[in-house]
């Protein structure tokens, strides 16, 4: 495989996305407890979640490194080999729609490896007990707890899906740093905890913070797979958890799964 030395669009594809996960999950930070849009409370999300915010930091950082290899990689391997067949990766786009297409398949292809993979972790034993129990520490999720994981998952979830989704879409370099952003933020976005007013991602996707939220609680583990963009291979496959999502009296929200499904489970 020939490789060349990364261009600045494949070193902005790979370190871009990460300090965007930073500064989105950051934003929520300083934005305090907002108790009246939390879906669970702060003294819940203390007591129900087993692991330090210390060793999350930690883990996403781990994860991270494992990503910043691979990208690097990946972009490099494309990049040489077009150069050693005389057809070196365009620098961007010809159009607009190829933009808005490439987003579109990339989405779908990323949905699609993450539904199957994230379900068979469910599925298998040894996989969940020793993977992606990790991920499941956090049964109250917050925004910079997104990308905690076993090193292993984040390897075969994250980062060989978006490995797939640069390749089969067949989007440049250039593209990818919008791309792998947006998916940054939807997933920073999907573990934030809260349900705030005028939220743009929740008005575009039915895959939001309180659909991701019924899925790290016990009765969720078998629902809700979807992420990090749609909730069709849910629907189809009959992993769909329908939910309402009711006030608290104390302030906040909570999403309770349908009657009709709660007494199933």
């Amino acid at each position: 495989m020939d490789f060349s030395v990364p261009s600045l669009d494949d070193l902005l594809g790979t370190f871009v996305p990460i300090a965007v996960y930073w500064i989105y999950s950051g934003i929520y930070v300083m934005l305090g407890d907002l108790t009246q849009y939390r879906l669970h409370t702060k003294a819940e999300e203390d007591k129900r979640n087993v692991v330090s915010k210390r060793s999350v930091v930690k883990g996403v950082l781990v994860q991270q490194a494992f990503q910043i290899s691979v990208s690097l990689l990946l972009f490099t391997a494309v990049s040489g080999r077009g150069a050693a067949a005389g057809v070196p990766l365009p620098q961007q786009p010809s159009s607009l729609t190829v933009i808005l297409l490439q987003f579109m398949v990339a989405m779908v292809v990323m949905d699609t490896w993450q539904y199957f993979m994230h379900r068979f972790m469910h599925v298998n034993k040894f996989l969940y007990r020793h993977v992606h129990s990790k991920h499941h520490t956090l049964v109250v999720p917050y925004a910079f707890g997104a990308l905690y994981n076993h090193p292993l998952e984040g390897l075969i979830l994250d980062t060989v899906g978006g490995a797939l989704s640069f390749l089969v879409s067949g989007m440049t370099p250039r593209t990818a740093i919008f791309f792998f952003s947006f998916a940054t933020m939807k997933t920073v976005d999907d573990h934030c905890g809260l349900w705030l007013p005028g939220n743009i991602l929740h008005l575009l996707f039915n895959n939001n913070s309180a659909y991701h939220d019924i899925h790290h609680q016990l009765y969720g583990t078998k629902y809700n797979f979807s992420q990090p963009f749609f909730i069709t291979w849910d629907k189809i496959l009959g992993t769909h958890m329908p939910y309402t999502l009711e006030k608290r009296e104390e302030g906040g929200f909570e999403a309770r799964p349908t009657p009709a499904l709660k007494k199933i489970n």
